[in-house]
């Protein structure tokens, strides 16, 4: 199963055409949900929402009233649309100002054009590599922490079909936090080895033959390991 990242999520929502709110036909707004539960407790199924921000709308102005009489809150209601589908539902808020400190601005967009400009860029200097045939930018890439996810997941591909055994040991010697990073880098190691009919010692981790069955490194039985 494959998962997205939040930047990918994003990069999805904003080629996207953004709701109108079937209250007040006013644009809703793109927000990030925030990292606590929502409702039924089982969280809120994606990252980013669009919400009406529109204190004009009359879902929001009728709410007030309506939640102050039958439920002795003091709060409102605003419309949401989960990005991509024309489901509309309701979120409670408590004040006027309520939720607008998630709302993703000028500057978060401007934040994503980047990404999108650095996984361009990146994308286009694996490409140039792999036509090279020059494995150790690449390399270089897929340890950099500050390259974008999908450059470097890219870049743990390429490394499986180039690399050289020399590439394992950094690669294994580095913590990958990005589950789908992750994932990506431990298959092109698997890649290296089987181009080279080696896998690692299971006691010393040395590279080894795979129809070895002492360790050349330690002295370790590990026919059948």
């Amino acid at each position: 199963m494959t998962f997205e990242t939040k930047e990918q999520v994003l990069e999805k929502v904003l080629s996207q055409e953004k709701p109108i709110c079937p209250y007040c036909s006013t644009e809703m707004r793109l927000w990030e949900v925030p990292p606590i539960n929502f409702s039924d407790g089982l969280g809120w199924g994606v990252p980013y929402l669009y919400l009406c921000f529109n204190d004009n709308c009359p879902l929001y102005e009728e709410g007030w009233d309506n939640l102050r009489e039958n439920y002795a809150q003091n709060a409102s209601y605003r419309c949401i649309c989960y990005p991509g589908t024309t489901q509309f539902e309701c979120m409670p808020v408590f004040s006027p100002i309520g939720a607008k400190g998630q709302i993703i601005d000028d500057q978060a967009l401007v934040t994503e054009k980047r990404l999108k400009e650095a996984v361009k860029r990146g994308v286009s200097m694996l490409t140039d590599c792999y036509v090279a045939k020059d494995p150790m930018p690449i390399l270089e890439m897929l340890l950099d922490a500050t390259q974008p996810i999908s450059v470097r997941v890219k870049a743990a591909e390429m490394i499986g079909d180039i690399g050289e055994l020399e590439a394992i040991e950094p690669i294994r010697n580095l913590k990958f936090s990005n589950e789908i990073l992750k994932k990506a880098a431990e298959e092109g190691v698997n890649k290296i080895h089987d181009r080279y009919f080696t896998r690692e010692c299971p006691f010393c981790v040395e590279i080894i033959k795979k129809r070895a069955k002492i360790c050349k490194h330690c002295g370790k039985d590990v026919a059948g390991q």
